[in-house]
């Protein structure tokens, strides 16, 4: 558990604009093996976290991945 002071029941980071957009993933830089999926956060200010939502319904941080914008 934590907690940061950006983030609180009524304060949120402020969101990029590539919030919702389809990326193909991969992991360990295998291309050959593509997942779809849909940015559902990615904070322009701290604590910068962006986290992909995969359409086989996993959820995977940008620093765990690699992807790109569709």
């Amino acid at each position: 558990m934590g907690s940061h002071p950006a983030i609180s029941k009524s304060r949120w980071p402020r969101q990029s604009t590539y919030l919702y957009s389809k990326v193909s993933v991969c992991f360990h830089y295998d291309t050959t093996d593509l997942i779809p999926g849909t940015v559902v956060r990615d904070d322009i200010e701290e604590p910068f976290k962006m986290i992909i939502k995969l359409d086989d319904g996993r959820y995977v941080l940008s620093t765990e991945c690699q992807y790109h914008f569709e």
